[in-house]
Formats: structure tokens, C-alpha cells, sequence
């Protein structure tokens, strides 16, 4: 049985990212739409694959969503670390995920193979912007 993200568990770990890893000093945390976090959720739960193609979903899903004025790709990678953990899974990323391959994927960069990739043994070329 496959353990998921809750709405709230999404909105927590936003909420820690930015008491924990200030980036910006405007950085806040407020949810600006529940709803595409759920739709999100949706998606992963339905999504195919085993949990590393879901946490591709998630992953792409949180970023691209925006769902939080500050700290989407931040929240993204916690909340994908976490579901991993709590499925007995971990990713070979770092915890100093790379800012600009966050931002890569952000922008479509990557595909999916690329990202599962990522997540499984750490490894990804680099993003320049076209």
C-alpha cells in the first residue's frame, strides 16, 4: 500500500522550508490555492509506474503547480524525499538539491526519464536555457 501526501502534509513542509532555508527575504509562507495542490495529489495517485515515475509526477507537479507564493521547488524535492522515505524508497539526490536543475525541470527541461533518473542515482546534465 502506497503512503501519499496529504494537502496538509504539502502545506507543512512548505511552511518548515521556509522557517529552515531563507532565500530570499521576502520569503513567506502562504498557500495560494489548495486546489492545485489537490489536483496534484490527483494526478500522482493516478499516475503509472512504480514510485519513483509518481515522485516524477509530484515532483513536476509541485513546481509547475505554484501553488505557494514562496518556495515551490524547495517544498517540491522535501515533499518527494518524503514520500519516498515513507515508502521505503530514497533518492540518490543530494539535500542540496541542485537550485538550477529545480529550475530546469520548472521549465520543462527535463523529461521525465531525466528526472526518475535524477532521482534514482543523483545523476543529470546540466540545465542551460536555450
Amino acid at each position: 500500500m502506497i503512503k501519499y501526501p496529504t494537502i496538509e502534509d504539502v502545506i507543512v513542509a512548505n511552511q518548515k522550508v521556509l522557517e529552515e532555508v531563507k532565500v530570499k527575504k521576502a520569503d513567506a509562507h502562504k498557500v495560494l490555492s489548495q486546489e492545485k495542490i489537490k489536483d496534484v495529489l490527483v494526478k500522482v495517485a493516478g499516475a503509472n509506474g512504480d514510485l519513483f515515475d509518481k515522485s516524477v509526477v509530484l515532483l513536476k507537479g509541485i513546481i509547475q503547480a505554484h501553488a505557494f507564493a514562496s518556495g515551490n521547488r524547495r517544498t517540491a524535492f522535501v515533499v518527494v524525499e518524503n514520500f519516498l522515505y515513507y515508502n521505503n524508497e530514497k533518492s540518490e539526490v543530494t539535500n542540496q538539491a541542485n537550485a538550477y536543475i529545480l529550475q530546469g525541470i520548472r521549465e520543462g527541461y527535463y523529461s521525465d526519464e531525466e528526472i526518475k533518473k535524477w532521482l534514482k542515482t543523483g545523476e543529470i546534465h546540466e540545465f542551460k536555457r536555450k
